[in-house]
């Protein structure tokens, strides 16, 4: 881990306090998340890690119930907005699931998958936050 990659205390205390059967997992999310974009601040919602960019919640990691998967959502915020037209980015991967135009989701369902998948996380991490302005 670097040393500018700064996760949030209180998150990581909540985290440990569940005994979730994919925390090795989510730590390794965490990491990448915070790497991918040193704009990115942490903090807790749905009882799991959030990102916000310009103190707007834009990557929300949902652990709720404790599973053999995580799921980050891609959102815009909590408050309503225009739906676009088209999807939000043009990434074409095919970690994302459109839930519509604004909102996907990723599943990883094991370590050697989100380690797989480092770089494009980091390109859709970039490419959403940039969009999502």
């Amino acid at each position: 881990m670097s040393e500018e990659i700064q996760l949030n205390h209180e998150v990581t205390a909540v985290l440990d306090g569940l005994n979730h059967p994919f925390r090795n997992e989510i730590e390794q999310l965490r990491i990448y998340i915070l790497s991918a974009n040193t704009g990115l601040g942490e903090n807790l919602k749905w009882n799991g890690p959030n990102y916000s960019f310009d103190n707007e919640d834009r990557i929300t990691m949902r652990i709720q119930p404790p599973k053999k998967e995580v799921r980050l959502v891609f959102h815009r915020g909590a408050k309503k907005q225009p739906q676009p037209k088209q999807k939000l980015i043009s990434n074409k991967s095919e970690m994302l699931v459109w839930k519509d135009n604004s909102r996907a989701v990723i599943t990883f369902k094991g370590l050697p998958e989100i380690e797989k998948g480092q770089q494009m996380l980091a390109d859709i991490v970039n490419e959403w936050l940039e969009a999502s302005r």
